[in-house]
C-alpha cells in the first residue's frame, strides 16, 4: 500500500533525526573513555562504590583489561597518579594477572581529585583510560572571591541593556519543523544597537499557554542542530536554542570552520578577549544580552506567563546560572557540569574552571585579568541564585572537571539537587537529557 505523502514526509524526518542522533554520538564517543566499536575495553571500579573518601583514607581501584572481550593475560599497564589536571606525583607499571590487577592511588590532605591515568600497548597501539576519585569534595570552596562591587557593577551593567532598542526578525524554518513542532530562526538586537544574537525557537504546534525554556550553547563557534533537543517542544516546552555571538545559526559547516578558526582558538579566543578590563570583557554583551532574549520571550504570545527556565551545559550551564541570577523573571535552572567555575582556581593548587585560562594561554596570570575573571566568573553569580536549581556532573570529566562542579553546587544557597554520575566525562546520557527536562516539569508553578 502506498504512503500518504505526510507518512513519507513524516519518516524523512525521522530517518534524519536518527541520522544525526547516530552522527552525534560517533563524533563525542572518540574522545572518551570508551571509544565506539573498540577491541578494548577498560574496567576501573574503586573500592568505594560512590568514587568517594574522606581526605586521609587510602583509596584503591581495581583495574581489569579486556581484549576482543577477553582478560588480558600479563599485560603491562603503565600508570600516573596525580592531583586532578596537574603533573602526576606517582608513576609506575602495573602487571595484570588473569586480566586484572588493584592499584593503590593513596590519598589528599585536602578536598579535591586524584586521578588515575593509564595506558597500555597492544598489538603496536597504545590504548588509554583514566579515572579520578573524590576526597570530601562536598567540603571544596571557591578560590575565587566575591568583588566588593560585584552587584553594583552588574546592576549598572543591566540598566544599559534595558535601554536597547527592541528589534526582532523571526523566519519560519520547515525543515526543522515537523506535525508537532514549529521551528523559528530568530534574530535578536540585544545589549546594544548593532548588536545581535539569534537563535531557533521550537514551540509546539497545538493552540496552548506553555512554559519557555531558555538553553545558551556551549563553548566555541559552531551549527546549531535545534533537532537534537526537539523533544521538548515536543512535550509541551516552548524552547530557545541561542548562539551568543552574532553569526547566523543557519551557515554551512565550512563557513563556521573558517570563523572558528579566526576567532574561537588559541590566543584569538573570545574567551580572552578584553580581559584585561572588566567593562570590555567579550563575555559582557554575552551575560546581559541573554536578558535581551528573555525580554523577547516573555512577548510570545502562547507563553503561559509563569514558567520561564535556563538550560544549558558546560558554557551553556555557565551561561544558564548566570542569568539566572542577573534576571529575576527565570524561575528555575538546570546546569550540567558548568564551565567559567572558579577560573583561578589553579592558583590554590588545584583545577580550576573552564576555559583554564592558567593551564590553555599565556599571560593570563596579572591582577588585571584575575580582577575581571571575578566578575564574571560563575561561582560569584550562584551566591545570589534564589530559585530551584539542578546540577549533573561526572567526575572524568577533564574540560569542566568535577572540582569546579562541586564548587559551584557547595555555593548556592537556593534550593537545590545534584545527580552526579561519576564515570561521566564531558557527556550525559540520553536518559539524562530526559530526566533534565522531567526536573524542569516539576518546577512549573
Amino acid at each position: 500500500m502506498a504512503m500518504r505523502k505526510q507518512d513519507v514526509s513524516f519518516s524523512r524526518r525521522l530517518f534524519v533525526r536518527m541520522l544525526v542522533l547516530m552522527v552525534l554520538m560517533s563524533t563525542t564517543t572518540v574522545a572518551q573513555n570508551y571509544p565506539h566499536r573498540s577491541d578494548v575495553l577498560w574496567v576501573t571500579t574503586p573500592d568505594h562504590n560512590d568514587w568517594r573518601y574522606a581526605c586521609g583514607e587510602v583509596a584503591r581501584v581495581d583495574v581489569a583489561l579486556y581484549y576482543y572481550g577477553m582478560l588480558k593475560e600479563g599485560a603491562k599497564v603503565h600508570y600516573e597518579v596525580g592531583p586532578e589536571l596537574f603533573p602526576a606525583r606517582e608513576k609506575g607499571v602495573l602487571e595484570l594477572k588473569d586480566g586484572r590487577a588493584v592499584l593503590e592511588l593513596g590519598t589528599l590532605d585536602e578536598p579535591g581529585f586524584l586521578d588515575c591515568r593509564l595506558w597500555v600497548e597492544l598489538d603496536g597501539e597504545r590504548f588509554r583510560h583514566h579515572v579520578k576519585v573524590g576526597f570530601d569534595p562536598h567540603l571544596l570552596q571557591p578560590y575565587t572571591q566575591l568583588p566588593d562591587d560585584f552587584t553594583a557593577f552588574w546592576e549598572a551593567g543591566k540598566e544599559k541593556a534595558a535601554a536597547c532598542p527592541p528589534k526582532v526578525e523571526k523566519k519560519y524554518v520547515p525543515a526543522y519543523s515537523n506535525e508537532l513542532v514549529d521551528c523559528y530562526l530568530v534574530k535578536l538586537q540585544v545589549f546594544e544597537k548593532g548588536q545581535f544574537m539569534y537563535g531557533y525557537l521550537t514551540m509546539p504546534k497545538a493552540e496552548g499557554k506553555y512554559p519557555v525554556v531558555i538553553a545558551p550553547p556551549g563553548a566555541g563557534v559552531k551549527p546549531m542542530d535545534p533537532l537534537k533537543d526537539i523533544f521538548y517542544a515536543e512535550q509541551g516546552f516552548i524552547r530557545f536554542d541561542m548562539e551568543i555571538h552574532g553569526i547566523r545559526p543557519d551557515m554551512d559547516r565550512a563557513a563556521y570552520e573558517e570563523v572558528s578558526r579566526a576567532f574561537a582558538r588559541g590566543g584569538n579566543s573570545y574567551l580572552v578577549n578584553g580581559l584585561d578590563d572588566r567593562d570590555n570583557y567579550y563575555m559582557k554583551k554575552v551575560y546581559l544580552g541573554l536578558m535581551g532574549a528573555v525580554d523577547f520571550l516573555t512577548t510570545l504570545p502562547n507563553w503561559d506567563g509563569k514558567n520561564l527556565m535556563a538550560q544549558g551545559g558546560s558554557q551553556g550551564g555557565a551561561l544558564a546560572l548566570v542569568l539566572t541570577a542577573l534576571d529575576k523573571r527565570i524561575t528555575a535552572c538546570a546546569a550540567n557540569h558548568p564551565a567559567l567555575a572558579d577560573m583561578a582556581g589553579y592558583k590554590a593548587g588545584r583545577a580550576g574552571g573552564y576555559p583554564h585560562f592558567f593551564t590553555r594561554f599565556e599571560g593570563m596570570d596579572t591582577p588585571e585579568k584575575l580582577e575581571t575573571m571575578a566578575y564574571y566568573d560563575v561561582v560569584n553569580f550562584a551566591r545570589f541564585i534564589e530559585v530551584p536549581v539542578f546540577m549533573t556532573w561526572g567526575y572524568n570529566d577533564d574540560v569542566c572537571p568535577p572540582t569546579t562542579s562541586y564548587i559551584t553546587y557547595n555555593v548556592l544557597t537556593a534550593p537545590k539537587e545534584a545527580l552526579i554520575t561519576p564515570v561521566n566525562e564531558h557527556w550525559i546520557s540520553t536518559v539524562t537529557r530526559q530526566r533534565i527536562l522531567d526536573w524542569l516539569r516539576g518546577q512549573l508553578r
